[in-house]
Formats: C-alpha cells, structure tokens, sequence
C-alpha cells in the first residue's frame, strides 16, 4: 500500500536535519584536518535523521506506516549495494593473498615502464574494464595495482588514484553495466541498450582530456626495481582461478540481473558462494588453500560504512522532501543547464538518489537529455573525490594517501574533461544529430 509523502522540508525537523547533514558533510571533507574517519560522521548523520523524523511523527501523532515503507526500501537499497561490495572486496582481498597483483606489478615494472605509461596503462585498463563490469569494482583492482607499483610515491600515487577514478567513472558511463545510473536510466527504459554506446565519444574525449591534464603532474622516472634483488612473485595455488572466477561473478551478477531481474548482489553472493567452494575443494586435494573469512577481514569496513550511512543521510533528506526541488530546476532552467547542473549536485550529494529523484518526476525530455543526464551523473561524480563510489572506494583502499584534500587540488583538470564531455555530446547529439 502507498502511503501520500509528506513534505517536512520546512519543518523543524527538515531543517535540524539538513543542519546535520551538513555539519556530517564538513567533516567528510576535512577528514584531514581532523583526523576523524569519514565513516564516523557518516553513520551518525544517516541514523540520526531518521531517529529526529521518528521523533517528529511521534510528537504530531503522524501515521508511521510511510516513514516505515521508506526505510524497508532504503534498506534493501543500502543491503544490496553493501552485498555487492562486500563480495568484489573479499575478491581483491583474496587475490592480494594469493600473490596476483604482486605478479601483476612485477611484470609492470620489471619490463621498465616510467610512471608516465603506467599512469596511462591503469587509466586504459580502468576506462574499458569498467563498463563490463562496474565502475567500483575496477577502481578497487586498478587502485590496488598502483599501490603495490610503489607504495611511497606520493607524486605518482595522487595523480594515478584520480585517474583510475576519473576512467572507471567515464567508462561506465555508456554502458548500461558500468555504473548504477546508468543502468537506472536502462531499467526506467529511457533508452535502448545500444543508445547508450552513443556517449562512448564523450566519454572517452573527456577523460583522455582530464588524464593529459593530470599527466602533467606525473613524476618522471620509473619505480624501483632491481632485477638481481628482486625475485619473480610466485601465485600460489589457484590464483589464476580466482581471478577466472571473479570474472565468472561479475559475469552472473549482470546475466542474472538482465534476464531473470534478480538484484546484482544475488550473483555477487553466488559468486562468494562458489569461491568459498572452491578453498574447500583445494583444501581438500592437500594445496595451499586460502580462508575467505579471513580475508573477509582486511576488507575495508569503513568504506561499507561510510556507504550505510551516506546513502541513509540521503535518504532522509529524500523523505523529508528535499531532492522533490531537484525536478524544478527542468522548469527553471531548461533541461540541457539542468541536467548539466546534475553533475554538479551528484559529486556534492551521490548521484544514486538524484538520478531516482529524476526518475521519479520524469521531466519530460527526449533521448538526447536522457542520455545527457545519463553522462553528467556519472561522470560529474569524478568532481569530488567521494562523489563516486569509486571514488569512496580508492578513498579506503589509499587511505591517507588519495583524500579530499589531494583530490581536490587536481579537480580542475575533471572540471575541464567533464566541459569537454559535454561539448562532445552537444555536437554529436543537438549539432550532428549522431545518436
């Protein structure tokens, strides 16, 4: 049963907790300057605000059946994207354990590339890894792959983490799989599959663009290597089946979602469920086996936090009525400067509630805008550097290292890349008519 949305926006509790959010977001972005982990302030904001919606209905004597639905949804919604990553980081954890990306860096490095052509080689990677599988998945991989080319290269690490981030967000922008916008906007049918291979142009553009830009940050030289002290690393036993696994995972999360509609994390948990088959059956042939469980536990939880509670915060502000306005910038504004503005508000807030507010109001627009607020909530998450979950994603795995604060020194190259993207689609789309 559907119950009428009540609009709190400007309510005491609207406000005290838009404060909240707020004051939450502050220190989200100054996580430097106060040590304080970005988890923390997340958590609190998104339980809080709904603990302060309770209390308002209780006072007012409001019927809480809809404040009740809305947190089942919000639920589901938060349990199978914290699924999904809970199972694509145990992957990672588990091929570090066996000794793959350290093969992997090995022969990266030991074939003498600079840091200038590893910078490009992971932003390749990420740009055409992420639309097969999703954007966060190849930016844990890839930023995983930088970190163990040289752990203390500040110079290269920044520059390179921003990168991957920038491609894998690009990359899954034209592709139905890449990034969960995208495959909103497939699902609601605002386009064809193939309609969505038509952003490939600007996508790519603008990250080619942004990476030039950033290239030039690059340090020169190459990463330590010494061929007589340095010895090959060595895979242990079914390393190289892992990887053909989590392959075959992210391969039954999409088959299973597009054919039988199961959410993706269903797969994803499959996919756990047979790689946790697989230990046994090495277990038991007498090899080097491996513990998921225990690599379970070097996976990054304040990242699955940070998750719970950025996407419950923003819910709240959903139910109190806040993202309703989002729909009247199309009336204000038009639909291209609206949708433009999108990205914008996706890097500040998270892409996934303002493409469903979007959704929901259905502004009418054709397919070239579909397609355009399509690109800019994707990309337009890549402005800051928790605008994306792999953005969230690189945050946790580089801590210290990738921040707010060095994301933000670079942000002005992604600014430049996502106007670039943009005038590709306007050419391509209102010019030329390509689409």
């Amino acid at each position: 049963m559907e119950h009428e949305a009540i609009n709190l926006a400007t309510t005491w509790v609207g406000w005290l907790s838009l404060a909240v959010f707020v004051i939450a977001y502050y220190f989200i972005a100054t996580e430097e300057k106060y040590e304080i982990n970005k988890a923390k302030p997340a958590l609190f904001a998104g339980t809080f605000m709904f603990m302060l919606i309770g209390i308002y209905y209780a006072i007012n004597g409001l019927n809480p059946d809809g404040l009740h639905d809305e947190l089942e949804k919000l639920i589901l919604e938060i349990a199978e994207i914290f699924f999904f990553l809970l199972v694509a980081m145990t992957f990672i954890e588990t091929l570090l354990e066996r000794g793959v990306f350290d093969l992997l860096k090995y022969k990266l490095v030991s074939k003498g590339y600079s840091y200038k052509k590893l910078f490009w080689l992971t932003g390749l990677l990420a740009f055409f890894i992420s639309p097969v599988a999703d954007n966060l998945t190849t930016a844990l991989i890839l930023s995983t792959v930088l970190f163990t080319i040289d752990k203390k290269n500040i110079a290269f690490l920044v520059p390179g983490a921003i990168n991957i981030v920038v491609a894998a967000n690009a990359g899954g922008a034209w592709s139905p799989f890449g990034d969960i916008t995208t495959l909103m906007a497939w699902t609601a049918q605002k386009g064809e599959f193939v309609d969505f291979l038509s952003l490939f142009p600007a996508s790519i553009i603008g990250w080619v663009v942004t990476a030039l830009l950033l290239s030039l940050s690059v340090p020169a030289g190459k990463p330590p290597f010494d061929a007589a002290t340095e010895k090959k690393p060595v895979i242990l036993d079914g390393g190289m089946t892992v990887v053909y696994l989590g392959v075959l995972t992210i391969a039954i999360a999409v088959l299973g979602h597009t054919f039988f509609h199961f959410p993706a994390m269903w797969g994803m948990m499959f996919g756990l469920a047979i790689l946790k088959l697989y230990a046994f059956q090495l277990e038991q042939s007498g090899k080097s086996s491996f513990n998921v469980y225990v690599n379970m536990e070097k996976v990054e939880n304040d990242t699955l936090l940070f998750f719970f509670g950025i996407l419950s915060a923003v819910g709240a502000l959903h139910f109190l009525g806040f993202l309703e306005y989002i729909h009247h910038l199309y009336d204000l504004m038009g639909s291209t400067t609206a949708n433009i503005g999108v990205g914008f508000l996706s890097a500040i807030v998270d892409n996934v509630p303002v493409m469903s507010a979007i959704l929901k109001s259905s502004p009418a627009m054709g397919l070239d805008q579909w397609l355009l607020v399509t690109m800019t909530a994707g990309i337009g998450g890549s402005l800051i550097s928790f605008g994306s979950a792999a953005g969230v994603g690189v945050m946790g795995k580089l801590r210290g290292i990738y921040t707010f604060g060095s994301h933000m020194k670079h942000a002005w190259t992604i600014l430049v890349g996502y106007i670039v993207s943009i005038l590709i689609w306007y050419v391509q789309f209102e010019v030329m008519g390509l689409y």
